[in-house]
């Protein structure tokens, strides 16, 4: 190994590492960049089921209404309220 060579090999080593030490950062600068926009995408992802979450909500409580099964009931299966004439009470079991 010459001389001058000898000397300029930690030099020439620092430069590789200095390189390469700054490419890793560009790299890792893009990877949180892009970790970000996709956590961003995540969240307005979630905030639009939460929205369609609680709209499903509303519309299975309207749904489920004792005024709309009593309709259904009516309409649909023909059903109506007993009479008084039909109706019978039964007393329960006495228990042993």
């Amino acid at each position: 190994m010459t001389p001058v060579l000898r000397r300029n090999l930690p030099f020439a080593a620092l430069v590789v590492v200095v390189m390469a030490s700054a490419v890793a950062a560009v790299y890792a600068k893009h990877e949180n960049r892009k970790l970000f926009t996709e956590s961003q995408a995540l969240t307005a992802e979630r905030d639009r089921l939460e929205v369609e979450w609680s709209r499903l909500q509303i519309e299975q409580s309207t749904w489920s209404t004792h005024a709309r099964v009593e309709q259904l009931a009516r309409g649909e299966m023909h059903m109506r309220s007993p009479v008084p004439a039909e109706l019978r009470l039964v007393a329960p079991e006495p228990r042993p």
